[in-house]
């Protein structure tokens, strides 16, 4: 895929094959303020703050671009994940510590030690990146470098099964129940290169009205089209699709148990 209108489509065809309710998420990282287009929302424009889990909801169910920089967000660790501020890892690890979110300090060490090798992955990739910009996948002004699609059980077994398909791109997550869209939905696929499974956190459900069933899926934007062409094509005729053909239990009578055989024997004597 190399054009926006390639991605418009793949998000058109994402929502509409999947059912999706909300459309998928794309994200693009930028290095200055420049890059932001003149229709993008700013929270800090209207004197407001937004987290980036709410700015992907502005964009998934309003149909929103949104522009979010360190001085938009109030999700202060975050900012601090994607590097957008001169903050350290130690100055990270010590506000979680105050926040109490693991037992103590070396609980919250440990958290952060895998982080530091895509910390500088993404340093290399992107220089000194400045924020983001998303904005509903179908009607993207951006290239995205990820796209974050918030589904169903169901929904995200079919996407799995895609990106899965050849075995190329199986997704991989380690899960904390912390800052899961804001770097597993959209960092993390970027940087690594690899799709993550994302469960929704403390602050998803919080602040950004993410509902009780939704899963989410975080895909590199290079592998958009590649889980586009092969949705669905797991096991053939075999596939259950969406919405799911489950299999009807067959054969069954009244004997299934004691209270329908008691109903159905009174019914008899009769």
């Amino acid at each position: 895929m190399e054009s926006i209108e390639d991605f418009r489509k793949a998000g058109r065809d994402l929502f509409e094959r999947l059912h999706l309710s909300t459309w998928p998420v794309a994200i693009r990282y930028i290095a200055d303020e420049s890059e932001i287009p003149g229709n993008a929302l700013r929270p800090s424009a209207f004197g407001k703050k937004m987290a980036l889990c709410q700015a992907f909801t502005q964009a998934r169910r309003w149909g929103s671009v949104v522009a979010m920089t360190a001085v938009d967000n109030f999700c202060v660790p975050s900012t601090a994940m994607h590097q957008w501020a001169d903050l350290t890892e130690e100055d990270l690890v010590q506000s979680q510590v105050l926040q109490g979110w693991h037992k103590d300090e070396e609980a919250e060490r440990r958290r952060f030690a895998p982080a530091r090798k895509y910390v500088a992955i993404g340093r290399e990739k992107f220089g000194a990146a400045k924020g983001l910009l998303c904005a509903p996948l179908d009607r993207t002004p951006f290239i995205p470098h990820s796209v974050l699609v918030y589904c169903d059980g169901v929904q995200i077994t079919h996407l799995i099964h895609a990106l899965s398909y050849e075995h190329l791109h199986v997704p991989e997550s380690r899960f904390e129940g912390f800052e899961e869209s804001c770097v597993k939905g959209g960092l993390l696929p970027c940087v690594s290169g690899v799709p993550q499974v994302v469960i929704p956190g403390m602050g998803d459900r919080s602040f950004a009205a993410i509902q009780d069933h939704e899963l989410g899926l975080g895909i590199p934007g290079e592998l958009v089209g590649y889980t586009v062409e092969n949705l669905f094509k797991t096991g053939g005729p075999m596939n259950i699709g969406y919405p799911a053909k489950s299999m009807l239990a067959m054969h069954l009578d009244e004997n299934l148990t004691p209270g329908f055989k008691f109903l159905w024997d009174k019914i008899k004597d009769k």
